[in-house]
């Protein structure tokens, strides 16, 4: 709060702000660790970056990742281009946010519907990640469509008509075990009949029938071509950060399968591992689009690579 002549005004956190206090825990973790780690050794040369990768690992950069860094520092440690522990971290925060550049990619431009289909196994926040989603472009002005397309989860259908009732946004719906792509199908003919800005759709995170998960997904893809030419123009799997590397491989499923675009993280303020954001980036080559901080409506911050990396050594 700043006190002013007319009283009290409080002042919103940025961006950065939010993002600093949402990876406290890895920037304790990663940031003291090295502090420690310089502090035994006179000068920074490859005994120093030996230790510094175990550090890494248990920030979640992964090994691959991980051996990438490291490899690049080691070579410029040789050449005694690491004076102290400043030029280490500005080294590495350079080496971490070169990673996440090469994974970025521009969102799309659509007229028309904007059709994102969300995916991601049971249990890392999906239909959360959607209401909070529908919240932060409602705030812009736009307007939402909900397709409530997990109608294999007991209660999924309900779940997403709270967060509909929450942010103002309608939901098409079924009843519980219905075809997901009839619903994806006319939730696009509402869309398109409306001319509304954007259309979310919760999917399966997994089935109670025989069809292959996989295989319904690739079917509502078909479905959304059908109706609305270049859809879905965005596919976001949701992860849950607290899972880190474990995540990786039903990620990779997904990407194969799903034709991820984009990654959304949830949980991201409850873990010490936040490296596993870097890992992602290089290991899916997947951009980050969003992070989950909190348990708010507002709580879901479009990701930016700078303020992640700055906040990492704040």
């Amino acid at each position: 709060m700043i006190q002013t002549l007319f009283g009290s005004t409080e002042v919103k956190p940025t961006f950065l702000d939010r993002m600093k206090e949402a990876v406290t825990r890895t920037r304790e973790s990663l940031g003291e660790r090295i502090d420690e780690i310089a502090s035994w050794n006179k000068q920074i040369d490859r005994n120093t970056l030996d230790e510094l990768e175990a550090t890494l690992l248990a920030s979640d950069l992964g090994s691959a990742t991980t051996g990438q860094v490291l490899g690049n520092l080691r070579e410029k440690a040789d050449h005694k281009q690491i004076g102290n522990v400043g030029e280490l971290k500005r080294l590495l925060k350079e080496e971490l946010l070169a990673i996440l550049k090469s994974a970025e990619r521009p969102a799309k431009r659509v007229e028309g519907p904007e059709v994102i289909l969300v995916v991601g196994v049971n249990g890392t926040g999906k239909t959360t990640t959607i209401g909070k989603l529908a919240h932060t472009l409602r705030a812009q002005g736009k307007t939402v469509l909900l397709a409530a397309a997990d109608t294999f989860r007991a209660a999924a259908i309900e779940q997403l008509e709270v967060w509909g009732d929450r942010t103002g946004a309608e939901v098409i719906k079924t009843k519980p075990g219905g075809d997901p792509s009839a619903v994806l199908f006319d939730a696009l003919q509402a869309a398109s009949a409306r001319k509304t800005d954007y259309v979310i759709v919760d999917t399966a995170g997994r089935l109670h029938t025989k069809t292959n998960l996989m295989s319904e997904l690739e079917k509502m893809t078909r479905t959304a071509q059908r109706v609305v030419p270049g859809a879905p123009h965005e596919v976001l799997l949701v992860m849950d950060a607290t899972t880190g590397q474990n995540g990786l491989q039903q990620a990779r499923l997904f990407t194969q399968s799903a034709g991820v675009t984009g990654i959304v993280l949830t949980k991201l303020d409850g873990t010490a591992k936040g490296g596993v954001v870097v890992a992602i980036s290089r290991e899916l080559g997947l951009p980050v689009r969003y992070v989950g901080v909190g348990e708010k409506q507002g709580d879901l911050l479009p990701f930016n690579a700078q303020d992640f990396v700055d906040s990492l050594f704040a």
